[in-house]
């Protein structure tokens, strides 16, 4: 099972914005350039999750990004689940069907498999993803390459 970009993207969002709650706020340029993402990409992530609840976006003086209580208790494979969207891991309906799709046991195993990925992330959540080492390290990261002032 893959994830796609836009997932990935909106995982790390959630864990950067996680780990800097006691700084200013960063913006989503600001968190783009942390996670070296196109800006355009990690803006459509920050609409989406400001969209379910998780993340909070205040514009002008002052403002910027804010994880959400709901976003720091999310559970991760509900989360995914909802951004990868319904679907079959291999697409058996597609332009020319596979013949075999009515009665596939390979369809049936990878969508119980499919679900059993989504199950082990269930119990999971943002707060838990930053826990050390992994929050310690996304605080040490910055929005670009070190300066030579």
């Amino acid at each position: 099972m893959r994830l796609t970009r836009f997932t990935d993207v909106a995982l790390r969002v959630l864990m950067r914005l996680a780990v800097v709650e006691n700084e200013d706020p960063p913006t989503t340029r600001e968190v783009a350039a942390t996670m070296q993402v196109p800006y355009s990409h990690a803006a459509k992530v920050v609409a989406r999750l400001q969209h379910l609840g998780l993340v909070e976006a205040r514009r002008g003086r002052g403002g910027g990004l804010a994880l959400t209580p709901a976003g720091r208790s999310t559970s991760i494979g509900g989360l995914v689940r909802e951004l990868e969207g319904p679907g079959d891991v291999v697409e058996c309906e597609g332009a020319t069907p596979c013949p075999l799709r009515s009665d596939c046991r390979l369809r049936h195993a990878l969508r119980a498999a499919s679900e059993a990925f989504y199950v082990s992330l269930d119990p999971l959540t943002v707060s838990e993803l930053v826990s050390s080492p992994t929050g310690p390290l996304l605080i040490g990261i910055s929005s670009g390459p070190p300066s030579d002032a």
